[in-house]
């Protein structure tokens, strides 16, 4: 009767399970426009049941492949594998690009329960010795007879298994497998800990005399943010970077623009529950355990293997030629803007707060240009058309709004990508709005399906440019300032590189991380080139082409403040490298001193800090640039050293350079040596001079 009434109950529970499935999405086929995401289905309920089928459905596929009878071959072993965990990748690319761009408390406590699930899973099929003994065999047995896409498919599957730890004893597995987990958690937290450390800051003014120097609009979306807190009559501000950037830019109060940069600098090191301190001494011994685990003598070492740069010392040797040059020019920066306090009456050293301020000022006075003249002339959907103008003009392809499909936020967009020839190439998504305490800082690029092959037709992405600009105020479009139109076509050169990919195998569609910056960074050249702002910048309320004045304006002023931006990004590259070159942890490690050494050494001036900071620098702490953040001005030496290609034709829009590089760069994704691929676009290696000569440093 026991084992009866057990039974019953167990198919009571079936039954149950399979109903909660049927009204899960990621359990149905998705007839959707283009097979894109139901978005507008899918509720936070569905994502655990979907993850934990996922790793089931992929488990199941890892033991189809190892259990294979037949022996191993590139067809049954490194094919298979690169097809197997599709329903996996398809629920966690939506997860990953939601709980990015529009999270919630829910959101996080699913990525904290799956997180050390993933990193599991993943260690178990890397760390499978019957599934690498097939790897192996087919490596050992094949890689020499192979050719192209195959042959570098197998290298990278191969290398992506030694380098995940399979050829370690079992019980150095079991290690890996430990520090892995932990890694990934604390990975998590960092990044947790600076989404609720920002959102919880606030500048709260009550005085509008205070706000001298501030624009209308940003007055307006601080006294409207206020008013959504119950603060009535007064003046909230925040640390996304459309408030913090123009209030330390413009806002003629010192005092206030102290408190709000100090808030900025300090966050996650306020010795309270978001500390990241804690949370970076903890991750930066684990990784040299894992590096030291994994035969390196640091993780710079580990991390660098398969990417362009290869060694610590290359990365230096490229930091130190730009450093240079680079901190003489602040350094005379710093000194006029001194000069310049002193000739209106301030009696008062330059700080940290004052930079912006009065370089701002600095720039009025030398090329009779400011923002304000600008601006009017960036209405954001001018932006964006000037963006598929260039695109057109390269490559032929043009892209159409789809208005009747399900997208990831109800102020996303989406568009249609079809190449010259009416060929489907993909969606591309656009979330553009900051969404504090909801989205996380930055602009970036992501996917919700990547390019891959099914039954020999290719598979088109669905692409997303995430940001976070200053959305419409009242009747008043979003009008840009010049950073963020090059960061519209920034994060669109990521875009068009996903959109054009074109390689049969999945493994193979990821590029070095040196190398992933030359498609977004290349696209910055094309943003302020006279031809396309005549295109794009028309002033939004008359519809005036910007006048060939601001242009030349543009031109002139486009070297100023370079100082500046290149010594804040080499700073936090510097300290991105110099954490993970480390051989020792002493036990009295201190973030902050190690911070205050790494860059007192190379003589930063304390007017400029690093980009990031230790405890809020989500590149490398975060993962994804970890010992990888120089990778933007790696990629600025290819970046630069191309576009002269298009420049030397006399052409910016030269057909048969663009078509070159779309061949060898933009659609071959990883599927050859990086530096290789480049030089079949380019003829030869990059050299720095034309880094240096745009930079103004030359």
């Amino acid at each position: 009767m026991k084992r009866l009434l057990s039974l019953a109950l167990l198919i009571m529970l079936s039954i149950s399970v399979m109903a909660q499935n049927a009204n899960n999405p990621f359990f149905t086929e998705w007839k959707t426009p283009f097979g894109a995401p139901p978005f507008d289905q899918i509720k936070n309920e569905h994502y655990l049941p979907a993850f934990e089928e996922g790793i089931k459905r992929h488990k199941q596929e890892i033991e189809a492949i190892v259990n294979n009878k037949k022996a191993p071959n590139f067809e049954n072993t490194i094919v298979a594998l690169d097809n197997a965990g599709k329903f996996l990748n398809k629920v966690n690319a939506v997860f990953g690009g939601l709980n990015s761009a529009n999270t919630n408390a829910e959101l996080q406590k699913i990525a904290a329960t799956i997180t050390p699930k993933m990193s599991l899973h993943r260690d178990e099929v890397r760390l499978n010795p019957e599934l690498f003994k097939r790897v192996k065999t087919v490596y050992d047995k094949e890689y020499k007879k192979l050719k192209g896409e195959q042959k570098r498919l197998l290298e990278e599957t191969y290398k992506s298994f030694v380098r995940g730890g399979a050829e370690l004893s079992a019980q150095d597995q079991a290690k890996l497998k430990e520090l892995n987990g932990k890694i990934s958690m604390l990975q998590l937290d960092f990044g947790q800990n600076m989404l609720k450390e920002t959102a919880e800051f606030q500048v709260i003014v009550e005085k509008e005399s205070d706000l001298s120097g501030l624009s209308a609009d940003l007055k307006t979306a601080a006294a409207e943010r206020a008013k959504k807190a119950g603060l009535n009559g007064k003046w909230l501000f925040g640390l996304d970077n459309p408030t913090v950037m123009p209030f330390l830019q413009f806002a003629d109060n010192r005092y206030l623009r102290e408190v709000m940069l100090r808030g900025y600098l300090n966050r996650c090191n306020n010795f309270n529950a978001h500390d990241n301190k804690p949370v970076i001494e903890q991750l930066i011994a684990l990784r040299l355990e894992k590096a030291k685990l994994m035969g390196q003598n640091n993780y710079a070492e580990f991390a660098l293997l398969d990417r362009m740069a290869k060694t610590p010392d290359a990365v230096y040797n490229l930091l130190d030629q730009i450093w240079a040059p680079a901190i003489t020019v602040a350094k005379k920066d710093a000194a006029d803007m001194q000069e310049y306090i002193k000739k209106n009456g301030g009696n008062f050293e330059l700080e940290a707060w004052d930079w912006r301020y009065y370089s701002e000022k600095l720039m009025s006075e030398r090329f009779g240009l400011n923002e304000d003249m600008i601006r009017p002339y960036f209405k954001l959907e001018n932006a964006r058309d000037g963006m598929f103008y260039v695109a057109n003009k390269l490559y032929g392809i043009t892209f159409t709004e789809v208005k009747d499909m399900p997208k990831p936020t109800d102020e996303a967009s989406a568009f249609e990508c079809k190449d010259a020839d009416g060929t489907h190439l993909g969606i591309l998504y656009f979330d553009f709005f900051a969404r504090p305490g909801a989205k996380r800082g930055g602009a970036w690029c992501g996917g919700y399906r990547g390019q891959t092959y099914e039954n020999g037709k290719r598979v088109a992405p669905l692409v997303t440019i995430v940001c976070n600009f200053t959305r419409p105020v009242g009747n008043k479009p979003a009008l840009l300032s010049a950073d963020e139109v090059e960061t519209c076509f920034h994060e669109f050169g990521h875009a068009l590189h996903s959109l054009f990919r074109n390689v049969k195998y999945s493994g193979i569609g990821g590029v070095p991380r040196d190398l992933v910056e030359l498609p977004s960074q290349i696209m910055d050249h094309w943003a302020f080139e006279p031809e396309v702002l005549k295109v794009y910048a028309k002033h939004y309320e008359t519809g005036e082409v910007i006048p060939q004045e601001l242009i030349d304006k543009l031109e002139r002023s486009g070297k100023f403040g370079q100082g500046f931006a290149t010594t804040e990004y080499l700073a936090a590259s510097y300290l991105d490298m110099d954490y993970h070159v480390l051989m020792s942890i002493p036990a009295n490690f201190s973030v902050l001193d190690f911070e205050t050494n790494t860059l007192g050494k190379r003589g930063l001036i304390k007017q400029i800090p690093p980009r990031y900071r230790s405890t809020y620098f989500n590149h490398t702490m975060g993962g994804g640039y970890t010992a990888g953040y120089y990778s933007y001005i790696w990629a600025e030496v290819l970046d630069a050293d191309a576009y002269e290609a298009f420049k030397e034709t006399g052409n910016i829009f030269d057909q048969k350079t663009a078509t070159k590089f779309r061949k060898e760069i933009l659609e071959r994704g990883g599927s050859e040596d990086a530096m290789t691929m480049y030089k079949k676009f380019r003829g030869a290696e990059p050299k720095i001079d034309a880094l240096l000569k745009n930079r103004g440093l030359k």
